[in-house]
């Protein structure tokens, strides 16, 4: 890849259709892609920023399914939602398209196609998961049961959200189907896969030394992982009755696999901007003078770094992707973010909420972006962060700035006297920032690169506070025209430097300046070569408030919303769980409940849930592995007394064979308690 490519193709992860978008999509995805996109755009770089709606797989038909509406009125209703936030949010897509369109269903069939005659797929009959009772085979999320990984009991058929793990249906133990929450049993099918076992050296050369040292740790570390554990054949077909039909004979009743169909969007999507706008969608991606970058979250790592990179490789004209800037997962209040349980801030309704403060929002989740572990929003530090760094930092300098110009020189840019040390050191220091902050974006260092652009404020608010203009207008008046024109030249870097991170901002300030963004065909460059932003004689507009302050009532009104959020949800699981499959007499008889004590309890190394345990049944002492360490620590349970299931047939668990189960339930706050014995029975006594 040449050091400065002719053009980029940045895409962001393709949301799903089943809910709007929240603010840990825009903090792992949407802002970074953004950023990136608009710094390049300055640059005078040609740019291809593409995404669109998902609207295929599974989470669709669920969705649908709980609101008693077609698939389509579902993707409808979210395509429309989230269009319209991402364009008032300011996200600047050239083009976001969906899946539904027409054009996507004839690029995905085309390439699936391409693919098919090539050879490139194998077709097997497997035995896949089917419900009988919903008379459906069940596909990535439409079952759920214990990750063999981590022991999650509650991984999806397509990957553990616990661990990270990619699983198949079939893996799961305990599977149960989400649609009538039976169990499954399991029918022959025939499916067509992509042998990315096949991939394995061009995967292993192309990303374990060819991105080594350029790609982002978690990346890496992830990718290397799942390399390392083997790669098997992957199906990119589903029975379902919901997608891409699969364009070959024989396969009636099969759709492409979501995971096959949606990266195909960013393709599609790249097609129908190039035909609105007169251009050739090719040479974005199939030129190897073109860098394409995906913005993703981390639980689309392997998806994007070994599965759409096999698909590429496949097909043969496609160039890789040169990076894939993924985050980490964002949390709110403390508590991990889920569409399910409304524990969300909707970005529909935040910017009803906060109408022109979007650049509020993307300073917060930039400021306190999960690059390199999970974050935690909170509405104290959004405020915090608004009052006591954009109001009283960025805005404030912005408004003496403006405010003390027009009462001076009635709007007119001085003309400077004679530049003390302290001038040139402040506009040395100024003329800096520019190559700083590019090699922060370059690197995907965003939250870096925006505490650069605060220090470009801070250096203006520091050179003000020191040189006094106000006090000195009376004694010295020409050495104010130079102190006002440096400070100018600050607030005129400003309004370039922040257009990428704060794009609303940086509009009104470029107004206030009379210096529109849009003059230069590169204005970073522009700054980035010295030249002076504002010269003298030319005259700037009326002061306006950048940013506002955040008050203690507007803070409480949302910090309520999620309290009443956590009794809604504390009520919905007091709802009573359906009674399961009637069973004989005889089946209960089987189960063999006994009392027994906590004699040890250690974490298990590598996972966050489970819990070793040595417990005294009064048949013997066995250990249990138990997925409990959320709720309790080692030290809290050694001596307690617990109903075992001791007749459970032994499993491993991370190699640790369990010997029985502790059984538990939830209390009303849905939090895990023992089903206690009796303290006065003895260990190995019968429960029944």
């Amino acid at each position: 890849m040449p050091q400065d490519p002719k053009r980029y193709t940045i895409t962001s992860a393709l949301p799903y259709t089943n809910g709007p978008i929240h603010i840990g999509h825009l903090a792992g995805v949407y802002v970074p892609a953004d950023i990136y996109a608009r710094y390049l755009r300055l640059r005078g770089k040609d740019v291809a920023f593409i995404c669109g709606s998902d609207e295929h797989g599974v989470a669709i038909s669920m969705r649908a399914k709980k609101e008693g509406v077609t698939p389509q009125e579902i993707i409808d209703k979210y395509h429309t939602i989230i269009k319209k936030s991402f364009a008032d949010f300011g996200i600047s897509f050239d083009n976001y398209s969906r899946t539904s369109a027409e054009i996507h269903h004839k690029t995905a069939s085309g390439f699936f196609r391409k693919l098919y005659d090539d050879g490139k797929f194998i077709e097997e009959v497997t035995e896949q998961l089917y419900d009988e009772k919903a008379g459906q085979f069940l596909a990535d999320r439409f079952v759920t049961g214990t990750c063999p990984k981590c022991g999650n009991e509650e991984a999806y058929g397509d990957q553990c959200e616990n661990c990270g793990t990619s699983l198949n249906a079939t893996d799961l133990i305990n599977p149960k189907s989400t649609i009538t929450g039976t169990k499954p049993v399991l029918r022959e099918t025939r499916h067509w896969f992509l042998p990315l076992d096949q991939y394995d050296a061009f995967l292993r050369e192309w990303i374990l030394e060819g991105h080594k040292n350029d790609w982002k740790p978690n990346v890496y570390g992830q990718v290397k992982s799942w390399l390392d554990d083997g790669l098997k054949p992957r199906a990119v077909t589903r029975d379902l009755d919901w997608g891409i039909p699969v364009p070959v004979k024989g396969a009636e009743g099969k759709v492409l696999y979501v995971w096959f169909d949606a990266p195909i969007g960013y393709i599609s999507s790249t097609k129908e901007w190039a035909e609105r706008e007169g251009t050739d969608w090719e040479p974005y991606w199939k030129d190897k003078d073109t860098k394409l970058v995906h913005f993703i979250g981390k639980d689309n790592i392997v998806f994007h770094c070994v599965i759409f990179p096999a698909m590429l490789k496949a097909e043969g004209s496609y160039i890789l992707p040169d990076n894939v800037p993924a985050n980490e997962f964002l949390n709110l209040e403390g508590n991990k973010l889920s569409t399910s349980k409304n524990w969300a801030v909707w970005l529909h309704e935040y910017l009803e909420d906060f109408p022109e403060k979007q650049d509020v929002l993307r300073y917060t989740l930039t400021a306190n972006a999960p690059e390199t572990k999970d974050n935690d929003f909170t509405w104290k530090d959004f405020q915090a962060r608004n009052n006591n760094e954009l109001v009283a930092i960025f805005g404030n300098f912005v408004n003496r700035v403006i405010v003390l110009t027009n009462k001076y020189y009635d709007g007119v840019i001085p003309v400077p006297v004679t530049f003390t040390p302290r001038d040139e050191e402040t506009l040395a220091e100024l003329k800096k920032y520019p190559e700083i902050i590019s090699s922060s974006v370059e690197r995907y260092r965003f939250r870096e690169a925006l505490g650069e652009l605060m220090n470009v404020a801070r250096l203006g608010n520091k050179y003000l506070a020191d040189e006094e203009p106000w006090k000195l207008i009376k004694e010295d008046a020409e050495r104010v025209r130079t102190i006002m024109y440096v400070a100018l030249q600050v607030a005129g870097v400003l309004g370039v430097l922040s257009e990428p991170f704060l794009p609303f901002t940086a509009k009104k300030l470029q107004k206030m300046l009379g210096r529109p963004v849009s003059e230069e065909k590169s204005p970073w460059d522009a700054v980035t070569e010295g030249k002076d932003i504002l010269s003298a004689g030319h005259r700037i507009n009326p002061a306006e408030l950048l940013f506002t302050k955040i008050e203690d009532a507007e803070i409480e009104k949302q910090l309520e919303c999620l309290e009443q959020t956590k009794l809604d949800n504390k009520a919905g699981n007091k709802e009573v769980t359906p009674q399961k499959e009637t069973i004989s007499y005889e089946d209960f008889a089987k189960l063999d409940m006994r009392v027994g004590t906590i004699i040890e309890a250690e974490k298990m190394k590598k996972a966050d849930k489970l819990l070793i345990l040595k417990v005294d049944t009064g048949l013997d002492v066995r250990t249990i592995v138990s997925g409990i360490a959320g709720s309790f620590k080692p030290e809290e349970i050694i001596g307690k007394k617990v109903t075992v299931l001791v007749n459970l047939a032994p499993r491993k668990l991370r190699g640790v064979e369990s010997q029985g189960m502790i059984l538990m339930t939830q209390n009303s706050e849905g939090k895990l308690v023992f089903m206690n014995p009796d303290d006065a029975a003895d260990n190995g006594e019968t429960i029944s």
